[in-house]
């Protein structure tokens, strides 16, 4: 599909896309992780700036494995202060045996350099936000956004490395059929979702996302939303449960994770703490998850 497409055909077009959006999910693509690479099940991780303790970095490994942690995911957009460089983790990383299995990139232009610090780190994703100009017309962002996608897949393929979109709040994407579209329309295996089961309660039901995008999910974050709270008290108090106690019907969630066959990383993204605040996010994921 040319990528200079206006509104009229955007509309006109939409109807056949949309409406194979979720066989062609099913089709031809392999499953987000492999048993033989998971054991059978979603593997968890933590956010590495949620670890609060004062600890080195392969203390901080030895503390996330200590209470239930599969593998971190690092953040290229942290607190200097905290930072570390690349070479460093990924030697602590692989000393201690906790892969660090993504990067997030925010809303960063720069794809190609999150590339290489995945590479580092021997990541196999990087997280990328599709950030929108308000002022700019909807088709324009469409367009310019895919486009910037699109120029960093050689190096994701060449590095081996997904780029997988999230739209966070970001007020653009947000329904399921429109994500799968965008996705379907960048034509590149290197090219997934990242799916927010928090966020997404925001717009809609978490089990209906996963229907409609199925393998091209490749990782999940995990946090809890109570919609109830959130249209009484802010949005932003919607957040404020611990993973297993808002309004998400969890069951549902793993049930949808079952027909996908999905078992790749699932990573926690809340506020964090000391060991005993991880011990108790690592204690409720399991209890959603498994």
């Amino acid at each position: 599909m040319k990528s200079q497409m206006d509104r009229r055909g955007f509309l006109q077009a939409g109807g056949l896309v949309l409406g194979g959006a979720v066989a062609s999910s099913l089709v031809g693509r392999a499953p987000a992780a492999r048993a033989a690479d998971t054991g059978g099940r979603i593997q968890k991780a933590v956010g590495w700036g949620m670890i609060t303790e004062k600890l080195s970095p392969e203390d901080k490994f030895r503390l996330v494995k200590d209470v239930g942690f599969e593998g971190v995911e690092i953040s290229r957009h942290g607190s200097k202060k905290d930072e570390v460089e690349p070479r460093d983790l990924a030697r602590a990383s692989e000393k201690v045996g906790v892969p660090i299995h993504g990067v997030s990139n925010g809303s960063n232009p720069d794809l190609e350099a999150a590339i290489e610090d995945a590479a580092i780190y021997g990541a196999t994703t990087v997280l990328h936000v599709v950030a929108t100009d308000p002022n700019a017309p909807y088709m324009e962002n469409y367009r310019k956004t895919q486009e910037l996608i699109r120029a960093a897949i050689p190096a994701a393929e060449k590095k081996r490395i997904k780029i997988l979109v999230e739209n966070v709040w970001a007020t653009f994407l947000i329904e399921p059929l429109t994500m799968a579209r965008y996705i379907d329309e960048l034509a590149s295996p290197w090219v997934k979702s990242y799916f927010d089961v928090g966020n997404v309660m925001r717009w809609g039901w978490p089990q209906h996302w996963i229907e409609v995008l199925g393998k091209r999910i490749e990782k999940i974050h995990i946090k809890e939303y109570s919609l109830k709270t959130a249209m009484k008290e802010g949005m932003g108090k919607g957040f404020d449960f611990p993973i297993g106690q808002g309004d998400i019907d969890w069951k549902r969630v793993r049930e949808e994770l079952n027909k996908i066959g999905f078992l790749s990383w699932a990573t926690a993204e809340v506020k964090g703490g000391d060991r005993q605040r991880l011990a108790d996010i690592s204690a409720q994921m399991d209890a959603v998850l498994r």
